[in-house]
């Protein structure tokens, strides 16, 4: 692997440095505290680790790929270890850089309390003089301060657990001289059937003491990696395996977005960036390491803690502080990519919310009694103590499993937990799976899979909640929540078995990145998304909000509990989820086939202007779906690698992996049959669930299907030189164009494209004083994806008069569209430099941040004073609180 110093961080692909080849990690269990005066996040992260099949004694590794894992557990407590963590003064850190033992207050005093200017280094004052032949575990890690890494002595708990350590094996290196390596390899692979015993002794591990005599680990961090060694030990079959990382993170660290909502509360959420979570803790970030894993989260008491778990968490009063403390859990291996956490003064949306919670106390803290133990270790409180939580977090607690009896059975209580019955509705919900194979042989590995179970299969609609900041609560109340059940129904009437037991939906911050994010149960909105006018606005009003949701739900399948095996082959997760989510949306809209097909074409013919705009402007080497040709999956000796483009900023905003993707899905279908592709992908997903792919699973696995369309020269070859491994637009996809601007809804704009321009026309060279009568026009109602087709083919007109645009605005109520209609009305006011409407811009521009980056250039290149003035304006405004990369952006353009 190339020195960190070869990377240029702003501009070269991302490097991946965890030896994933030589030991894995395949538990996490975390134990975080929420600092929001510090804007840091602080604790310990225990990582159970196995080493791989025919690793051999290697002196410096080359730093490689992996992921995390960690399960969790419903026993509440402070963790022992992360506990001597935060006690050790500097004198006792004595593998910790100088410095790192300081209190937090003298490290504001000495590093400015905005951002720190440490050499991005660290390292144990012994680790250069550390044997040359001692192994080397890498991890994925930056923007970290680690204080300490130690062995964990788990000597106590596999004294008393009663679990029998499995014979030693060649795959797991294990000799009989080691048995607290046996013991964690036996608890490591225990069965599935055993899995709340199973967290309950990872926690216990979690909080023993480090390892007497030389437990404190020599360790290295540099710019990417963290790298421990332990002296005398050569290879990674002898190197321990439970270690304690004690860290904090950084308040610009790239993996956590620390920030207000839209109540002007302090919140902070994981960012999803190109670095994904390695800035949270040090992890194995490449998809093969896949992981379970806990964590205990302590946030202020009028916080809630969201996160990535199969159960909603009860929150448990911290006696020492004033504090809560969250539990979450995940049974299902996932790469540590996928860990999401968002902690702040969020509301749960309900169907009702009562008038004063509308109004909003936006700066009181009305959390009332919280959550004690009641019974004893592991025990929860009953329904009377949990329904006493005030109303920042009651309704989260009533939705939270109540622990019955002992072992992994639970029942729940689901009264917050959203389950509507859509025959309330009238929804009548077609079933795709006619001709699908919905049998079931999981090829994954042993985890409690819901794919097999009948429960799960019948379970059209999964439990669901939904939160955001008090004054967003009545548009997501209109919006998401009504659409939520509906989209879910759908989903599974097209591809089957809800992957997650559960989901949360968070109205996230106005600087979000994107529209919308999916983990493992939750999915992050932009307020993008929301309806912008009233419930009288009809379904149109609720196209993008149904549309988006359907996309992250698609992710559930394919991007999540189907992931790419390299992350560079972005198209196999956003691709599918954008094909997806029109099928999807459609089925939960009812459509008729033609009305399906009808809607289909024009959003194709939305998506092929965009995609042609987009590669027109951009650089070859971003336009191919399939960066590493043949190279794709591949990794060093290692297991080292790196993502291709992931740095670059320019990628940031391109969608070519979504729109060519989805293209090509469309080409596929077409192959075989709309109804045949959709049955096919029920097919795949029961083979393929819980695993990692490559485009040839998929592709290969189609083409044994359906054997004639390869008879007729669609070959494996071909797909990948036509759509996968070149920059450009595939001829198919020319031919399909002209189609689609042909189709019915289509011709209907372009219609009311001729009857917009004559008017404008109309006032064209007229005098100034003349009293002008405006002539009557019959304008048709139109959809948003029309109306977004509408505007789009007057940006290209050269002329439009003022009167023109003002009777646009009045007689589609631009103002209360959606935010893709804004964006294009935003365009049209900036081209044309229709001033009356300059303050539409600015409030898209501060609202719709996500969306805007683009329009900043546009007021620019004008060159007009008065709209630079604007983006000028706009962006002191949003400065604080907009997404970094898209901040580095606009300011390369207005600064």
């Amino acid at each position: 692997m190339e020195p960190d110093e070869d990377v240029d961080p702003h501009t070269d692909d991302l490097p991946l440095r965890a030896n994933t080849n030589h030991i894995l990690v395949r538990h996490y269990v975390l134990d975080l505290t929420v600092h929001f005066d510090r804007k840091v996040i602080s604790g310990s992260v225990v990582l159970f680790l196995e080493p791989c099949s025919g690793s051999g004694t290697t002196a410096e590794d080359d730093a490689g790929a992996g992921a995390g894992a960690g399960a969790g557990t419903k026993e509440a407590g402070v963790s022992q270890g992360a506990l001597v963590c935060r006690s050790r003064g500097v004198d006792e850190a004595e593998d910790g850089t100088k410095g790192l033992g300081e209190t937090p207050t003298r490290k504001e005093k000495k590093f400015g309390a905005r951002e720190r200017e440490t050499p991005d280094v660290q390292s144990s004052h012994s680790w250069e003089t550390t044997s040359d032949g001692d192994f080397t575990l890498s991890l994925d890690c930056c923007d970290l301060d680690v204080t300490k890494v130690e062995e964990v002595d788990v000597t106590p708990v596999s004294a008393t657990s009663g679990l029998q350590p499995e014979v030693a094996s060649e795959r797991s290196g294990v000799s009989s001289v080691n048995p607290q390596a046996a013991f964690i390899q036996s608890l490591i692979t225990m069965p599935s059937s055993r899995w709340g015993q199973k967290q309950q002794l990872f926690l216990q591990c979690s909080r023993a003491l480090g390892a007497q005599g030389g437990g404190s680990l020599h360790f290295r961090r540099d710019r990417w990696s963290l790298q421990v060694r332990k002296k005398g030990v050569p290879s990674p079959q002898e190197f321990p395996r439970a270690l304690r990382i004690c860290y904090e993170t950084r308040p610009a660290g790239g993996s956590v977005r620390w920030t207000k909502d839209q109540d002007n509360r302090e919140c902070v959420y994981t960012a999803g960036s190109p670095i994904n979570n390695r800035a949270l803790f040090p992890c194995q970030e490449p998809p093969v390491a896949m992981s379970t894993w806990q964590a205990t989260v302590r946030a202020p008491s009028e916080c809630v803690v969201l996160m990535s778990g199969e159960e909603p968490a009860v929150p448990i009063e911290d006696g020492d502080t004033r504090s809560l403390i969250w539990h979450y859990y995940v049974t299902m291996p996932m790469p540590a990519s996928t860990f999401t956490l968002a902690v702040g003064h969020w509301r749960q949306v309900t169907a009702e919310n009562p008038p004063a919670l509308e109004r909003g106390a936006r700066d009181k803290s009305d959390c009332g009694e919280t959550a004690k133990l009641w019974a004893g270790p592991g025990e929860w409180a009953p329904a009377d103590l949990v329904s006493g939580l005030g109303s920042s977090i009651s309704e989260v607690v009533k939705g939270s499993p109540l622990k019955t009896g002992s072992g992994d059975q639970t029942t729940r209580s689901d009264s917050a937990l959203c389950c509507s019955p859509l025959e309330d509705e009238g929804l009548s919900v077609t079933d795709y799976s006619g001709t699908a194979d919905d049998g079931i042989s999981c090829s994954h590995g042993d985890y409690p899979c819901r794919f097999p179970e009948q429960s799960a299969r019948s379970q059209r609609v999964i439990p669901h909640r939904l939160f955001g900041p008090v004054g967003l609560l009545q548009k997501a109340q209109m919006g998401v929540l009504k659409l939520l059940p509906r989209c879910l129904a759908a989903a599974h009437s097209v591809l089957g078995v809800h992957p997650f037991p559960r989901l949360d939906v968070l109205i996230v911050p106005a600087g979000f990145s994107s529209l919308g994010m999916a983990s493992p149960h939750i999915v992050f909105l932009s307020q993008s998304v929301l309806c912008a006018g009233s419930l009288g606005s009809g379904e149109n009003g609720l196209s993008l909000c149904g549309s988006r949701i359907c996309h992250e739900i698609a992710h559930s399948w394919f991007g999540l509990v189907i992931g790419a095996r390299d992350w560079t082959e972005e198209w196999i997760s956003e691709g599918f989820a954008t094909y997806l989510e029109d099928i999807i949306w459609a089925q939960a809209q009812q459509l008729s086939l033609q009305e399906t097909a009808e809607q289909s074409d024009l959003k194709a013919l939305l998506r092929w202007r965009r995609l042609s705009d987009e590669l027109q402007n951009s650089e070859e080497a971003l336009q191919i779906l399939r960066p590493n040709m043949e190279n794709t999956g591949q990794v060093s000796e290692s297991g080292s690698s790196t993502v291709k483009h992931a740095l670059n900023p320019d990628k940031t905003f391109m969608q070519v992996h979504y729109l060519k993707g989805y293209f090509l899905l469309r080409f596929l279908a077409s192959q075989v049959g709309e109804k045949q592709f959709i049955d096919f992908f029920r097919v795949f997903v029961n083979k393929y669930h819980g695993q990692l792919i490559l485009s040839q699973d998929f592709l290969r696995m189609l083409l044994i299907t359906f054997p004639d369309i390869e008879r007729k020269g669609l070959t494996l070859s071909a797909i990948y030189a036509d759509w996968l491994d070149r920059p450009g637009i595939p001829k198919w996809l020319y031919e399909r164009s002209a189609v689609w601007s042909q189709a019915r809804l289509v011709e209907e704009v372009k219609a009311e494209v001729v009857k917009w321009i004559l008017l404008s026309q109309s006032h064209q060279g007229k005098g100034r004083k003349r009293k002008r009568t405006e002539p009557t026009v019959n304008y048709k109602e139109v959809t948003s994806e029309q109306l977004v087709m509408l505007l789009e083919l007057l940006l290209e007109e050269e002329e439009l008069s003022g009167a023109a645009l003002r009777a646009l605005q009045r007689t589609y109520n631009l103002q209360n569209q959606d935010a893709e209609v804004k964006h294009r009305w935003c365009e049209l006011v900036v081209k044309h430099a229709y001033t009356r409407a300059y303050g539409d811009v600015e409030t898209f521009l501060v609202h719709h941040q996500a969306m805007g980056v683009y329009l900043y250039g546009e007021l620019m290149v004008q060159e007009d004073p008065e709209q630079q003035a604007l983006a000028r304006r706009c962006l002191s405004l949003v400065q604080e609180e907009i997404d970094q990369s898209a901040r580095r952006v606009v300011e390369e353009m207005v600064l």
